[in-house]
């Protein structure tokens, strides 16, 4: 599963610097002018899980199979993409098709590299994007509270929970704040998410700050996180030019590099564990002598939906889940260990499936 993130930001604050050290390609073009991503790149890459290795060791699996996600490198906004300026209307709808949104904001000052609005202030930048996407949503907002209205006063109930849904986002809008900050019903959830509103993604804040700051940011990215903090959301501290310098390196060569800039790991792993959280998505391992692999899903997914990230026939004939915490697999050196030790579970269709758990699926044809 993973999910489908895209990279947002002003132009020239390294999105696409930093989609190419993510993704370990030259797909996206990286150039010191705005525009220079006219088309959004989609970057498919492994999550990197070291429990997934160990699990592999001990069972003698032949392949390793990670779980993926995609990032997707969007062109540079601009104030007034709302109506249109820069493309904007094209790279608005790119990014009404991602999960969540990866703000790039710049944390570091060049002279060499020009700011599309002719100075370092990322709170502002910040609130230039979020300006352009709530303005979007208003207008998306308004043009369908009408149409909703005419159903809502007939007998149409969708039609009513729906226009109540979009009041409550247009006043939230309309006091410029967010459409993620509305209250949202679990029964509403789908309408929510049918809504389609660009400010109601999950946003984790990405400060690309210079090389010396990578390990300790400075003080540009720590206003961003006192922001992010504030509202909800998460941030992550990476410098895109080291990532980019490690990305073409072997895995080796990273470890002395990035020891000797005084990081434990890349800034790729903390991007994406940031986004699990942000998204509240887990991992399950299935393990055995042909493979070990890992699959992503969300938080509270009950066994037979679980089945069906591998199979739709896994999910439809679901009947139980062999289960193994990934702590008892590792304690036990593997499944017939767990299963001497007592550590051996038989889970049914109304199991909430743990991250980290391995399993095997019984189901019939």
């Amino acid at each position: 599963m993973g999910f489908k993130c895209g990279i947002v930001g002003l132009p020239n604050v390294g999105k696409s610097t930093l989609f190419n050290a993510l993704t370990q390609t030259a797909a996206a073009q990286a150039a010191n002018y705005p525009f220079c991503t006219i088309e959004p790149n989609v970057g498919d890459v492994a999550v990197p899980d070291e429990r997934l290795e160990k699990l592999a060791k001990i069972a003698g699996s032949k392949d390793i199979i990670p779980t993926r996600l995609a990032f997707v490198d969007i062109a540079g906004l601009v104030r007034g993409a709302s109506k249109g300026e820069g493309l904007g209307n094209q790279f608005l709808a790119n990014i009404r098709e991602c999960d969540a949104i990866a703000h790039v904001v710049r944390c570091f000052e060049d002279s060499d590299i020009t700011h599309v609005e002719g100075k370092i202030a990322p709170i502002d930048d910040i609130e230039t994007i979020e300006t352009e996407l709530m303005l979007a949503d208003l207008e998306s907002l308004e043009k369908r509270a009408a149409a909703l209205e005419k159903k809502a006063k007939g007998a149409d109930k969708e039609a009513k929970e729906t226009l109540d849904l979009a009041l409550r986002c247009l006043a939230l809008l309309r006091e410029g704040k967010p459409a993620r900050l509305v209250e949202v019903k679990p029964e509403e959830r789908k309408i929510f998410e049918g809504l389609g509103l660009l400010s109601s993604k999950p946003v984790l804040y990405v400060c690309n700050v210079e090389e010396e700051a990578a390990a300790e940011g400075n003080n540009f990215s720590r206003a961003v996180e006192a922001r992010a903090a504030a509202e909800g959301a998460v941030a992550v501290t990476v410098s895109a030019k080291i990532e980019s310098e490690i990305a073409v390196l072997a895995p080796a060569d990273q470890k002395d590099y990035l020891e000797a800039v005084g990081l434990a790991e890349p800034g790729l792993n903390r991007v994406i564990r940031a986004g699990y959280d942000l998204l509240r998505l887990i991992t399950y391992f299935t393990v055995g002598p042909k493979e070990a692999r890992a699959w992503t899903i969300a938080q509270g997914t009950r066994g037979p939906q679980a089945a069906g990230v591998i199979h739709t026939d896994f999910e439809k004939g679901f009947i139980r889940a062999e289960t193994i915490s990934y702590d008892d697999y590792i304690a036990c050196n593997g499944e017939s260990g767990a299963r001497e030790a007592g550590k051996f579970r038989l889970e049914g269709k109304d199991y909430a499936v743990a991250d980290g758990d391995v399993l095997h699926f019984r189901f019939a044809n």
